[in-house]
């Protein structure tokens, strides 16, 4: 029998190991394969995000401007900014992400991995529901 990390949430191809999840704050490891589906672009009505890159390359958009983040590097993405990641390279991406205050939990996550995770096409207007639900707006 495999063993199941109670930390992991899969969307997609993506996968989120959550570290902290507090009122203070929602800290995850973000994995990104190469080229893999990311969320749309979107901003945060509540919260900022910090991220740090741990391995490989993730293309970060911030309100048109573009930035590869790699290991060590960092960005701080404000509240009202419209971002969006991608990993355009040929190799896995993988970043810390801490989102504050942490009005963003792991709850929104696992709802929209309900949605994502079907068989044939995701509902996108639910998943859109649900980022509103939890303080995010599609831009």
């Amino acid at each position: 029998m495999e063993a199941v990390n109670m930390d992991l949430v899969k969307i997609g191809e993506l996968e989120l190991y959550f570290k902290v999840g507090e009122l203070s704050a929602t800290v995850f490891e973000f994995v990104v394969p190469s080229r893999a589906r990311v969320p749309a672009p979107h901003y945060h009505r509540e919260a900022d995000e910090i991220l740090y890159g741990l391995e490989g390359i993730l293309t970060v958009t911030v309100d048109g401007s573009v930035q590869d983040l790699g290991p060590g590097d960092s960005l701080f993405i404000p509240r009202g900014s419209v971002h969006h990641h991608e990993n355009l390279s040929d190799e896995l991406s993988r970043t810390l992400v801490v989102i504050t205050p942490g009005a963003i939990t792991r709850a929104y996550f696992e709802e929209l991995a309900e949605v994502i995770n079907v068989p044939g096409k995701p509902d996108l207007a639910k998943a859109q529901q649900i980022m509103m639900n939890h303080g995010l707006v599609p831009a």
